[in-house]
Parts: structure tokens; C-alpha cells; sequence
């Protein structure tokens, strides 16, 4: 995390640390919205997690 906060710091997006755990391309980044889908899966001794990142603006 520490890795996106500093990246997304750099081109003026800090609040979007976390959203840079999936939003891996270069336009995502740079226009602060999902534009491919992404699946981030993990489990834990409880539950098993998947957590789903999906565009949802208009362009």
C-alpha cells in the first residue's frame, strides 16, 4: 500500500491508494476510474473473499 500511496502522491491522486491495488492500467490511473474489470481473491482461517472492481462511470 505504502508502494500506491507514494505512486499515486506523485500524480497529484493520493486518495486513490487503495484503488491502485486494482486498477493496474496506466489510463486507470491517470483518470481515477476502472475501466477493466479486476478480481482480487483471499482467504482467511474464516472466509474465503473475492473482492470484484468493475467500471461504473460513464465516459
Amino acid at each position: 500500500i505504502e508502494k500506491f500511496e507514494k505512486e499515486a502522491a506523485e500524480l497529484g491522486k493520493g486518495s486513490f491508494k487503495y484503488a491502485w491495488v486494482l486498477d493496474k492500467l496506466k489510463a486507470e490511473r491517470e483518470r481515477g476510474i476502472t475501466i477493466d474489470i479486476a478480481l482480487w481473491k483471499f482467504e482467511t482461517p474464516k472466509y474465503y473473499v473475492t473482492v470484484i472492481d468493475a467500471p461504473g462511470h460513464r465516459d
